[in-house]
């Protein structure tokens, strides 16, 4: 074809893949992301990612230590795990919004490890929570190596609504004791509540006025300016109060102490006895870390028209884990509200979290002496605010919109977190998911198909009542997989289709565009279909058959059992060689 156009003039070499990967970034780019934000990063943006930083900071500094609380650690801890960790993800991580540090399913996680080894609040809860981070981090590592970043993608949005739901009732039962002034020795949640109600007369009225006191301020807030550092406002005033008015006199409980300067950096120690029994914990919380990270980075990641690497954040969140160990905080992962916070105050950069993190610096370096004043109370009330604050009435509407069964799998693994623990009911919840996925597709969509004029193709009867059916001849469409699960109902539906017929069937064209994969199942009952149509006077052929399931075909005699030249490019060409009474033609 001379004079052509010469990129229309170009064969592709049947050895050539027609897709191309996109073009690798330099070594430092992959390995710290962030060093890609330095050669553009100007004066304004720096001025925004402090202000930011400054609001993060703001709002990380009472729920770190009130989540440290929930770890069973000192608050201390909590303030720890907001430095180092913060800057190794900065320097890792693929996200530019994600914000990582204590979260609140992962510190009911951490407390339900270790409090059956070591009271809450020693030196013994804290060597074992540093202990456990770093043997998530170990178990982000070897995901890494392994490249199992896709573990994500089976965690199913019920899964995730119901979990997140469940963390939310565990927290606000856990903090019940500590707005109420009541002694709770309980460590799970049912005998918690149950406690809390037998307790209810011995409720301490100081306690209780700062604890309401601080939930009517942090609620509205919380829903008329998101955006409000409202639980620093309140841990300020509550400082002021406790030490203006003397409420450990009156009975109100304290944090106490907080030592100033920085953390210790090493080892934590710790038998190799209560390691190897922290290992289960570990994996665990790996998975919920890792699902709950992976899924808001890409949220974010999706509404900035970036990108986020499954590989890189498995990487990024080890590092962060590791840096957590070392430095005598606990297991952290993505904190929902305080990326929410850092991206609408416009941070863009992971240069925003390390300015965060020296704010934090700042506090333990000169401030801890006013925190010793903070009542316990106001502590439980910032994390009942942020616990009522994941509630999420849409989704569950949205659930129950789409599938009855998704919005009864997220609601067995919210009532399995708060009844069993965090860990069992997501096992649970992932296995019905996983059932969930056969059962629909052991009944997959297929529909029979008619010419529709007006669309100028073949389509569903069932929809399009317009749709011409040829007489004598059947088109039968599956839209999806043929394999162990589905191979007998698909065999009865082409039956059934073959009944249902308005006029004796002499022909069944098998539509085959949506058949992306068969197995040995499948290819038995088409097998066992053509043999049993066959005796009914009734001729198989197909149509747009993919050129692997053409080569699967063939290999395994079904081609052969079909009869050759019986496979089609179109409905149409199957149709129209049907009707001629010449459907042995090859396509």
């Amino acid at each position: 074809m001379s004079g052509g156009d010469p990129d229309r003039e170009r064969h592709a070499d049947p050895g050539e893949s027609p897709f191309q990967a996109a073009r690798k970034p330099s070594l430092l780019a992959r390995a710290v992301p962030v060093s890609k934000e330095l050669p553009r990063y100007r004066l304004h943006t720096a001025r925004g990612d402090a202000i930011a930083a400054a609001t993060v900071a703001a709002v990380a500094l009472p729920s770190a230590m009130a989540y440290a609380e929930v770890a069973g650690v000192s608050p201390v801890n909590g303030l720890y795990a907001l430095l180092l960790p913060a800057v190794l993800y900065a320097l890792l991580g693929s996200s530019r919004q994600l914000v990582i540090g204590p979260e609140g399913s992962i510190s009911a996680l951490v407390a339900a490890s270790i409090l059956g080894l070591a009271a809450a609040g020693s030196p013994e809860a804290a060597a074992l929570a540093a202990v456990l981070a770093l043997l998530v981090a170990a178990c982000f590592v070897v995901a890494r190596l392994a490249r199992l970043g896709w573990i994500a993608d089976y965690f199913s949005r019920s899964v995730l609504i119901g979990y997140i739901h469940g963390v939310a009732v565990v927290l606000v039962i856990g903090q019940l004791g500590k707005v109420l002034g009541v002694n709770v020795e309980a460590a799970d949640p049912i005998p918690q509540l149950v406690e809390v109600l037998r307790e209810l007369g011995d409720t301490d009225p100081a306690t209780l006025a700062v604890g309401a006191g601080a939930l009517l301020v942090l609620l509205p807030l919380r829903f008329l300016a998101p955006r409000f550092p409202a639980p620093l406002v309140v841990v300020v005033a509550g400082i002021a109060l406790s030490s203006a008015l003397a409420l450990a006199d009156h009975g109100v409980a304290t944090v106490g102490e907080v030592p100033s300067g920085l953390p210790e950096l090493g080892l934590p120690d710790v038998s190799a006895a209560d390691t190897l029994e922290l290992v289960p914990a570990a994996v665990g919380l790996f998975l919920v870390a890792f699902a709950d990270a992976i899924l808001t980075a890409r949220s974010y990641a999706g509404k900035h028209g970036q990108h986020v690497t499954a590989g890189q954040e498995l990487l990024a969140l080890g590092g962060a884990n590791a840096a957590a160990g070392l430095s005598q905080g606990f297991p952290v992962g993505a904190s929902g509200s305080r990326t929410a916070v850092s991206d609408g105050m416009g941070v863009r950069t992971q240069l925003g979290a390390a300015m965060a993190a020296g704010v934090i610096l700042l506090i333990l370096l000169f401030l801890t002496g006013p925190i010793a004043d903070l009542p316990k109370a106001v502590l439980g009330a910032t994390i009942i605010s942020a616990a009522i604050g994941l509630v999420d009435v849409a989704a569950w509407r949205a659930l129950g919109a789409t599938d009855p069964v998704e919005l009864a799998i997220a609601a067995v693994t919210l009532a399995g977190v708060v009844a069993v623990g965090v860990l069992e009911a997501i096992a649970f919840a992932v296995g019905l998911s996983i059932v969930d996925v056969v059962r629909r597709s052991a009944r997959p969509h297929d529909a029979v198909l008619g010419w529709v004029d007006e669309l100028g193709r073949y389509a569903d009867v069932s929809v399009n009542r317009s749709a011409q059916v040829t007489p004598g001849v059947v088109v039968y469409r599956l839209d999806d997989r043929l394999f162990f699960a589905n191979a007998g109902y698909v065999k009865g539906r082409v039956l059934e289709a073959v009944r249902g017929a308005s006029t004796q069937t002499r022909w069944l064209v098998f539509d085959s565009e949506s058949l992306v994969d068969i197995d040995s199942s499948g290819i038995a009952a088409l097998q066992e279909l053509v043999e049993h149509l066959r005796k009914d006077g009734i001729t198989l052929v197909t149509a747009r058959l993919k050129s692997h399931i053409q080569q699967r075909f063939d290999e395994t005699g079904l081609t052969e059992a079909i009869g050759a030249g019986r496979a089609y490019p179109t409905v149409h060409a199957a149709v129209d060689a049907c009707v001629s009474g010449q459907p042995l033609q090859p396509a």
